[in-house]
């Protein structure tokens, strides 16, 4: 990357460590990222399992002082439109201001016990921007058993733009440890910005 400050240095020495396609994935990060300098990130890697195939997706998230990155890379196999395997890799640039959520859910063991700084066992991040709204609904019904009237319908929408799962023992504490990290930052980052309107 163009900057030489340890956090860029960092994410460079993390996309090179996943193993995956480094120099793909951090040339889409490092396009996307221009020149600004980077305050967090996360790469995270993940596979699945697709019928006969194993399939490898990275997501990598960095936090600039005025936007947030997605970057997502999936390999594919072979097929009708293209003779040999192949990736496809995507960057999104959302400015910190459109950020209408960041949800972080915990995961620990024995929380009876729990002592505070505790790693947890795995944790969900979930960030919202407005790109993506899952909306649920359902009949709505009174409280009368015996009503047959059509009360129309109820529901509720929910922000689902980004969501990562992280575990301790799938993914590494380290990456648990980033995945906080990022959360936090990335939170600060929303409230300073709305603060500043």
């Amino acid at each position: 990357m163009a900057k030489t400050g340890t956090t860029t240095q960092g994410l460079r020495a993390a996309i090179e460590r996943s193993g995956y396609y480094p120099a793909l994935v951090a040339e889409a990060v490092e396009a996307a990222v221009g020149g600004e300098p980077v305050a967090s990130y996360l790469v995270h890697q993940e596979t699945t399992f697709d019928a006969n195939e194993v399939r490898r997706h990275v997501t990598v998230l960095v936090l600039t002082g005025k936007r947030f990155i997605v970057s997502h890379t999936d390999e594919q196999a072979a097929d009708g439109t293209s003779p040999s395997p192949y990736a496809t890799t995507s960057t999104e640039s959302v400015k910190i201001e459109r950020i209408s959520s960041v949800v972080l859910s915990r995961v620990v063991a024995n929380p009876e016990s729990y002592t505070p700084g505790t790693l947890p066992r795995e944790v969900v991040l979930t960030i919202g921007w407005g790109a993506v709204n899952r909306l649920d609904l359902e009949p709505a019904a009174c409280g009368d058993p015996n009503c047959e009237a059509d009360h129309g319908y109820t529901g509720s929408s929910t922000a689902d733009d980004l969501s990562l799962r992280v575990s301790e023992a799938g993914d590494g504490p380290d990456t648990v440890r980033q995945t906080l990290a990022f959360s936090q930052a990335l939170s600060e980052a929303t409230v300073a910005a709305t603060a500043g309107h």
